[in-house]
């Protein structure tokens, strides 16, 4: 594994789990500093495509979070839940595979659920705009 930096026998698993054909074998026969920028630019590729993976899971989490501010809302409940926070970095931080450590992945998801939050107070306006705007709807109609 001399193109991956230093890193710990969880982490080397979890690396070797998502290698696939997009990492090119690096060619007996190719310079050395050709060969390392081949395998830099399948490493890129590989994060391109996770990239992409973590936009589509992040939309559909948004997604989520808009839907659960639309509820809130009907039930008249507050947006913000300190008690499901501490619930989910609790679970990240015991699921967490490696090689982020426990103070990286907090950090990422207190964005993520910042944004979540934010999303939750939009759907929440949303839906009341929403209302409003099949009242008038309704009204123009009559």
């Amino acid at each position: 594994m001399a193109d991956e930096p230093d890193v710990s026998a969880k982490a080397r698993g979890w690396i070797e789990a998502m290698r696939g054909s997009a990492v090119p074998a690096k060619p007996a026969a190719v310079p050395a500093s050709e060969a390392d920028e081949r395998a830099i630019d399948g490493w890129r590729r590989r994060i391109d495509e996770a990239d992409t993976q973590l936009m589509l899971l992040l939309n559909s989490r948004a997604a989520c979070a808009l839907e659960i501010g639309r509820i809130k809302q009907r039930a008249g409940l507050p947006i913000y839940s300190p008690e499901r926070e501490a619930q989910i970095f609790e679970r990240l931080a015991r699921d967490n595979p490696g090689p982020l450590d426990r103070v990286a992945v907090r950090r990422v998801f207190e964005r993520i659920i910042d944004e979540s939050r934010r999303l939750e107070r939009l759907g929440s306006s949303s839906a009341e705009q929403a209302a409003d705007a099949a009242a008038e709807g309704r009204e123009r109609r009559d």
